[in-house]
Formats: C-alpha cells, sequence, structure tokens
C-alpha cells in the first residue's frame, strides 16, 4: 500500500508539472522550493524528530505541505506539530467547529494548499456543504447556527479588522468559553503560521488540491 501511496503522489505532481512549467526553483517531488527529507537521510535524533512530525513511528511525512517544511527545522516545526494535534483532537471547540475555523482561516489568508485538505474533512465531520460555501464565497451568515455564525464572525474581525471589539469578545466567550476563545485564536493563528510557510516555500498544488478555493 505504501508504494501504491507515493505512485500516486508522483503521479499527481506529474499532472501538476504537465499542467504548468515549475519554476526553476520548484523541486518535482515537493512541488516547493524544499527537496524532500526522507527518514533515512537523518541522524537519530533527526528521525525521532520526523517521527513526532509524521505522528507516530512507521508514519510518513507527505512530500507536500507545512510538515515537510518543517523537517528543515524541528526545533520549530516539533512544538508546532503538538500545538496542531491539541487543537485538532483535545480542544474544547470539538472537531467539527475546529474543522470549520480552520477553513475561516484559511479562505481570510486565501490558502488553497490548506483549504483543499480541511473542505473534505470539514464535510466528513458533518459541516454542511452551505456552511463550507458560505466561508469560501464570502457570504452573509444570517441564517446559520449560531456557533457556526460565531466562528465565521470571529474571524472575518480578526483578520480584516486586525482586533477584536468588546462585543465580539463577549459574544465568543458565551458561546465558546473563555478557554474555547484562547484555542479558537491559537487554532486561526496556527493555520496562518502554515499559509506563511507554504508562501515561504511557494508550495505549488498537487493535482488533487487544484481548484477547490476560487479567487476573490
Amino acid at each position: 500500500m505504501r508504494i501504491g501511496f507515493w505512485i500516486a503522489i508522483v503521479i499527481a505532481a506529474a499532472a501538476v508539472s504537465n499542467a504548468q512549467p515549475l519554476p526553476p526553483d520548484i523541486d518535482k517531488e515537493s512541488l516547493s522550493r524544499f527537496p524532500v527529507i526522507k527518514r533515512d537521510q537523518m541522524d537519530e535524533k533527526g528521525k525521532k524528530s520526523y517521527d513526532v512530525i509524521a505522528g507516530g513511528p512507521g508514519k510518513t511525512v507527505l512530500p507536500t505541505g507545512p510538515a515537510a517544511i518543517g523537517l528543515y527545522s524541528p526545533g520549530v516545526y516539533e512544538p508546532l506539530r503538538a500545538l496542531n494535534d491539541y487543537l485538532r483532537k483535545d480542544s474544547v471547540l470539538g472537531e467539527r467547529f475546529t474543522e470549520l475555523a480552520i477553513l475561516v482561516a484559511s479562505r481570510e489568508v486565501d490558502e488553497p494548499y490548506v483549504w483543499g485538505a480541511h473542505e473534505p474533512a470539514a464535510l466528513k465531520l458533518g459541516v454542511s456543504q452551505s456552511v463550507i460555501d458560505t466561508i469560501k464565497y464570502g457570504r452573509d451568515i444570517s441564517g446559520l447556527g449560531e456557533k457556526e455564525a460565531g466562528i465565521i464572525r470571529f474571524g472575518r474581525q480578526l483578520f480584516r479588522e486586525k482586533t477584536i471589539t468588546s462585543a465580539m469578545f463577549a459574544r465568543t466567550v458565551e458561546l465558546f468559553g473563555k478557554q474555547g476563545i484562547v484555542e479558537l485564536t491559537a487554532l486561526m493563528g496556527d493555520y496562518e503560521l502554515n499559509h506563511l510557510l507554504l508562501k515561504m516555500a511557494d508550495q505549488h498544488l498537487p493535482a488533487d488540491r487544484k481548484g477547490m478555493l476560487p479567487p476573490r
């Protein structure tokens, strides 16, 4: 199965390469400026870091995306991986609202790589397509559930106005609690940081991520 997985990755990368020429500094396997680091290329300390970043022994870091970039600085990316794991699995927001918040952050910074991974994840966790499309196309949030609307409203204000008003703070705490508002902010900040890493690396989209996030 692992061989089949890597064949699929190579085919996807080739599809992108064939569709349009990659810039000369883009690696054809990673589709970014960073060549893929494989576990067997690392020393023993590096292999331990690799396993943490991969999500456990025996797992493989995808050749594209923030984790592949993060292997170039395990000291930076290991704690980010721990933060991401906590926020996605153990946050008081719950997994469904967590995925919705990731989509809000991804839309606000226009991050197609992250969006392409998390729209399907959100759907699997029960976020409706109509809610996803409200985020994707910047639609009015009237008619949504109060928590869905609250997360979207919070994220839009945070990213667009670079502040949270007293009224927004009070309403968000009412919906999610003080721990919830801290974790919601940290989650959106985590995915903004991932966006910056992807932009710095000029990460191109694999074929399976193409076209899911339309331009504004």
